[in-house]
């Protein structure tokens, strides 16, 4: 199994906020990016926040690409409609690059390794 961690920052608007957590609600993300996600080898994924800074933790197969995940996602209609329904609440945080939504984290520690 792998682990990625990103991060992401939210409009600082509480409307929006609450309206980008209801549409990750149970039964609010569409079929076709929860289909795009577990077939892509991402075996759980949960996002967390705090204020209005976003982090999403993946856990994948030992096999899962993010260049195979990205490519297939920029090939994919439905997932490129729910990126740009969710770009109307995020935005990119300050030492992103350009274009660039969720930023990978680097790992600093690890108990299992301590």
């Amino acid at each position: 199994m792998k682990r990625y961690c990103f991060a992401l920052d939210l409009k600082d608007d509480p409307a929006k906020i609450r309206e980008y957590e209801h549409m990750h609600e149970p039964g609010y993300v569409w079929p076709e990016v929860l289909d795009s996600l577990r077939s892509s080898g991402i075996r759980d994924m949960v996002i967390y926040r705090t204020g209005n800074r976003l982090m999403m933790v993946l856990e994948t197969s030992d096999d899962f690409s993010l260049d195979v995940k990205n490519a297939a996602d920029r090939d994919n209609p439905a997932v490129q409609q729910w990126e740009d329904l969710m770009w109307a609440f995020q935005q990119p945080l300050p030492w992103a690059e350009p274009g660039q939504k969720w930023v990978l984290m680097e790992s600093v520690f690890d108990l299992s390794q301590a």
